[in-house]
C-alpha cells in the first residue's frame, strides 16, 4: 500500500506536469487527483489543463471562480490602489482563492496531503503554502524539493509522453488571470535582454498602436467600477472589456527588477491593460472625493496592504483590519473619470462626483465667496517656528 490520495494545484504547464508522475514514483502516493482553478485563464488554456488532467491524472476537477476572483480579491486591490514595487498585482491575488479551492478538494476527498509545483526560489511557494498549512494539510512540492531544473523537465516530460507547450528555444514562464499576465524565465532572466514582442499577448507594442487616441469614461461606486462608457457591466465583464480596448493601444506593459519575498532579485515581464486603466482613474478620483487627511494617510494603509496582499497573508489581523479602514473611506468614493488612452500612455482628462469636496464657489478666482483678506492673519503665522528660527542664525 502506498500513501493514498493527495491534491495537486493544476495548471497544465511543465512543472504541474510532471508533478503527476514524481507524485508516483519518487513519493509513493497511490492516487493523484488535479485541480485547475479557473480565475480567467484563457479558455484554451482551462482546456488544455482539463484534457492534460482528465488524461495523466488519477481524477481531475476544474473549478470556475472567476467572479468571486474578481469581487473578492480584484475589487479590494483597487480599493487598496493594489501595486507591488510600482505595477499591479495579478498573481498574487490569485494564489490565495486557488489553494483555498485546493483545500476544499482534499477535505472532499479525504486527502491529508496537497501538492504543488512551485521551484523554491519564488513567491508563490509562500502564498499556497500559508493556505494549507493553515488548514492542517500535509504539503509536498517536488520541483522545489528535488531540486528540479527546467531543462531536466523538459526532458523528464518527453520521457513520459507528456505534452508541454515548452521548448528549450522559447522557455517562457507564463502565469494568467483576467487581471494580469506575467512572463518570466529564459533568456528573459538575463535583466539586459530585450523582450521580444512575441511574449506579449494581450498588448500591442506603443509604437505599433493606433495615432488616434480613445477616450472612454469609467464609473466608479463605493470604490469599484461599475460601468464603461456609460455601459453597465459585471466587474469580470468590464475587465475583460477594458483589457481589449487599452490592451490595444499598448497600454499596461511593465518589465521590471522585482524584489521577491525571499530577497532574491528577478526579471519579471507584466501585462495587466485594465488594472493599469483601473488604478489610476480609482486613484485620481479619490483625489476629488477624499480629505487631504484622509488620502495621506490611505497612502500608508494602501502601501501596507498591498505590502500582505502579495505576501499572500490575508489572514493575517493586520490585512483585515486595513480592509476595514479602506472599505470605509469608499463610501464616498462614487463618480466618473473620463481619460485618454494613447501609444502606452493613460491620461486623465476629468473627473466628476456627487461626493466631491472641490467647490467652485470657494476656488474660482472669480468669486468673492471666500474674502482674500481674511489670509492676511494667517499667512503671518505661517511657518512661524521655522521663521524665528531663521531670525536665530541671522542674529
Amino acid at each position: 500500500m502506498g500513501k493514498g490520495t493527495i491534491i495537486l494545484a493544476f495548471s497544465g504547464g511543465l512543472d504541474t506536469s510532471i508533478c503527476v508522475p514524481l507524485l508516483k514514483e519518487r513519493y509513493g502516493y497511490d492516487r493523484v487527483v488535479t485541480v485547475a482553478v479557473d480565475v480567467g485563464q484563457t479558455e484554451e488554456d482551462i482546456s488544455t489543463a482539463t484534457q492534460k488532467g482528465n488524461l495523466i491524472a488519477d481524477k481531475h476537477y476544474t473549478i470556475d471562480v472567476k467572479d468571486r476572483f474578481v469581487a473578492e480579491h480584484l475589487f479590494p486591490s483597487i480599493k487598496a490602489n493594489g501595486s507591488y514595487e510600482g505595477y499591479p498585482m495579478g498573481t498574487s491575488l490569485a494564489r490565495p482563492l486557488i489553494a483555498e479551492e485546493i483545500v476544499k478538494i482534499a477535505r472532499a476527498e479525504g486527502a491529508t496531503a496537497v501538492a504543488h509545483g512551485c521551484t523554491g526560489k519564488g513567491n508563490d511557494q509562500l502564498r499556497f503554502e500559508f493556505i494549507f498549512h493553515g488548514a492542517g494539510l500535509e504539503v509536498v512540492a517536488p520541483i522545489r524539493e528535488l531540486n528540479l531544473t527546467r531543462e531536466w523537465e523538459i526532458q523528464y516530460a518527453q520521457e513520459k509522453q507528456i505534452p508541454v507547450p515548452v521548448v528549450k528555444e522559447k522557455p517562457w514562464s507564463v502565469d494568467e488571470n483576467c487581471w494580469s499576465r506575467s512572463i518570466e524565465g529564459g533568456k528573459l532572466e538575463d535583466p539586459a535582454f530585450h523582450p521580444p514582442e512575441e511574449i506579449f499577448h494581450w498588448t500591442v507594442s506603443p509604437e505599433a498602436a493606433p495615432e488616434t487616441p480613445a477616450t472612454i469614461s469609467i464609473q466608479f461606486k463605493d470604490g469599484v467600477p461599475i460601468a464603461l462608457n456609460n455601459e453597465p457591466m459585471s466587474g469580470l465583464d468590464l475587465i475583460r472589456a477594458l483589457n481589449t480596448l487599452a490592451g490595444a493601444h499598448g497600454v499596461g506593459r511593465n518589465d521590471m527588477m522585482e524584489d521577491r519575498i525571499l530577497g532574491l532579485k528577478a526579471r519579471e515581464n507584466y501585462e495587466h491593460p485594465a488594472a493599469t486603466v483601473l488604478l489610476v482613474a480609482h486613484h485620481d478620483l479619490e483625489g476629488l472625493v477624499l480629505s487631504r487627511q484622509e488620502l495621506a494617510f490611505k497612502e500608508m494603509i494602501d502601501a501596507k496592504w498591498s505590502e500582505l496582499a502579495y505576501m499572500g497573508l490575508i489572514y493575517e489581523p493586520l490585512y483585515w483590519a486595513l480592509t476595514s479602514f479602506i472599505d470605509k473611506t469608499q463610501e464616498r468614493v462614487n463618480g466618473t473619470v473620463d481619460l485618454k488612452l494613447y501609444k502606452g500612455s493613460v491620461r486623465v482628462l476629468g473627473r466628476s462626483s456627487p461626493d466631491t469636496l472641490y467647490s467652485d464657489e470657494y476656488a474660482s478666482f472669480d468669486s468673492t465667496t471666500v474674502d482674500q483678506c481674511d489670509a492676511v492673519g494667517f499667512s503671518k503665522y505661517y511657518g512661524l517656528q521655522a521663521r524665528l528660527l531663521m531670525n536665530q542664525k541671522r542674529d
